[in-house]
């Protein structure tokens, strides 16, 4: 019977780590792996509002990209769908668009570390503060 209920215990344990697989990875990883190479114009949208800034200035874009890239994101736990976002994030090369929001990317949603919020947030309106 013991052997029986570890068995369980132990595919039970597998089953959950497979629906798991998403692992801890910077952002600079999640955008090279959709084959983003050279960043060339990215967008900020904020979530309350739908306003958003669009950045073209490779500089700029260095600046911001610097910022964000090596930040960590790691899986939560809870996976339940939500509704809504602070602030969302479309990273554009020649080619391709890699596009995440704070807290989501590719349908799976992530804790991150250092948190991207305020980094997004304080880029976001000092971009408000250049274009007045």
């Amino acid at each position: 019977m013991k052997k029986f209920l570890f068995l369980i215990l132990l595919v039970s344990l597998f089953l959950i780590s497979a629906c798991t697989n998403e692992k801890t990875q910077s952002l600079e990883a999640f955008y090279k792996e959709a084959k983003i190479e050279s960043i060339d114009k990215v967008i900020i949208q904020e979530g309350s509002t739908g306003a958003s800034k669009t950045i073209t200035k490779q500089e700029q874009i260095n600046e911001f990209v610097s910022l964000i890239k090596d930040i960590k994101f790691t899986p939560q736990e809870n996976q339940e769908k939500r509704v809504g976002w602070k602030y969302g994030i479309t990273l554009f090369d020649s080619k391709r668009e890699f596009k995440f929001t704070l807290s989501e990317i590719d349908d799976i949603y992530y804790d991150s570390n250092p948190d991207i919020y305020p980094i997004v947030e304080n880029y976001y309106k000092q971009l408000e503060i250049v274009e007045k």
